[in-house]
């Protein structure tokens, strides 16, 4: 008896074990990356009419494939399809930079101006390294973090 009691105590063990699977989310399943929903934070009529779909992310323009601050997203909203920069996200990043609660971006024209007029959210500071290239869109930003 105490032989069954004891096989069925290590069966039990052995079959928990089994169950327990161990897995680690890897950065990119936190970062932006192809279908990852986005908020609008920019004034632009595209972003802030309500629409049945939230806006996605087709494409980014890394060589990776995953966005972070600063990087150009292509975005598909409302049936169109508009390129994007990513002035926020969800996950964790370098140390003494915000971490946001949604990830944020800002709508870009072709020729890489703003769509909108105003940004309703904070931009990150380290935003002003890439100085040259977006100052368009930090000159229209209302304050940085």
């Amino acid at each position: 008896m105490a032989l069954v009691r004891g096989l069925g105590f290590l069966l039990a063990q052995a079959s928990g074990k089994m169950q327990q699977k161990a897995f680690s989310i890897s950065v990119a399943c936190a970062a932006i990356q192809k279908l990852t929903r986005v908020r609008v934070v920019d004034n632009s009529p595209l972003g802030n009419t309500p629409y049945h779909r939230p806006p996605k992310c087709i494409h980014v323009y890394t060589k990776n494939g995953i966005g972070k601050v600063g990087d150009k997203i292509l975005l598909a909203i409302k049936g169109q399809k508009k390129k994007a920069l990513i002035v926020g996200h969800k996950m964790p990043g370098d140390r003494m930079t915000p971490r946001f609660d949604s990830n944020n971006v800002v709508l870009l024209e072709d020729s890489g101006n703003p769509t909108g007029t105003r940004i309703k959210v904070p931009l990150p500071s380290h935003l002003r390294r890439l100085d040259g290239e977006y100052s368009k869109v930090l000159a229209i930003a209302p304050k940085f973090v």
